[in-house]
């Protein structure tokens, strides 16, 4: 009976088993991740919201922030879509220590700055993977899924009906 396989009567030895054979507890820690970047030393993401895609190429600097080949102060007029593209730096405490060069299309002035924050927010964890804890939990790299609901046939829009005439 000895040369039988060995079975696990209780809790405790089949974890005893377990940890012998090599289980989960036995798994080495994966290693962080490694920076992506380019020939230029930047990083590159995108990053979408609505109808909006944004190409963001980020790179140490002063905090220049460049979209469609304009400052971001004359791109976005109003200071709230300003503050909203710099919300990533803020958070990871790096303002105005990245450069950042972006193309965004589609959209409205709205979701091309939500765009850029989701894009910012990834290229940064691409050029520092230790940013990405801190990213994640405000809610940055993920990505919005509202888009606005396609209009139906019989319908004036995507839910409101036409006027009720009884005569």
């Amino acid at each position: 009976m000895s040369d039988s396989p060995r079975t696990g009567a209780s809790l405790a030895e089949l974890k005893d088993l377990v940890n012998a054979a090599g289980g989960p507890a036995a798994q080495p820690v994966a290693a962080p991740a490694e920076p992506k970047r380019d020939a230029l030393g930047r990083s590159y993401a995108t990053g979408r919201r609505k109808n909006a895609i944004a190409r963001v190429w980020v790179k140490p600097g002063k905090g220049q922030i460049q979209i469609n080949g304009k400052p971001s102060a004359k791109y976005f007029a109003r200071p709230v879509l300003r503050m909203l593209i710099s919300q990533p730096f803020l958070v990871a405490d790096r303002y105005q220590q990245f450069d950042v060069f972006a193309t965004v299309v589609g959209g409205g002035l709205s979701g091309q700055a939500g765009a850029l924050r989701h894009g910012i927010s990834r290229a940064l964890t691409y050029y520092e993977p230790g940013l990405r804890g801190i990213l994640k939990k405000a809610g940055f790299l993920t990505r919005d899924p509202r888009v606005v609901e396609r209009k139906k046939y019989g319908k004036a829009k995507a839910r409101r009906s036409f006027q009720f005439s009884k005569r």
